[in-house]
């Protein structure tokens, strides 16, 4: 596995969760430069007696609500 990727997304009051789609992998922050650190934490103890994955994606996921009238 050369790859894991975290769907992103940013709740109401600000913060942002990230969840890993093909491992058990969760982690939440305040901002997204703290959530990059948790991500990178919560990678390393999961994958603390196997090689880590080489790269880390985040795709941050984002609801946009239009007004039709």
């Amino acid at each position: 596995m050369d790859e894991l990727i975290f769907e992103v997304i940013q709740e109401a009051d600000g913060g942002y969760v990230a969840e890993c789609l093909i491992e058990p992998i969760f982690s939440e922050a305040e901002s997204r430069a703290e959530l990059r650190e948790q991500v990178q934490d919560a990678v390393r103890a999961y994958f603390l007696d196997r090689p880590v994955p080489a790269q880390i994606c985040l795709h941050l996921v984002r609801d946009e609500l239009l007004k039709t009238a």
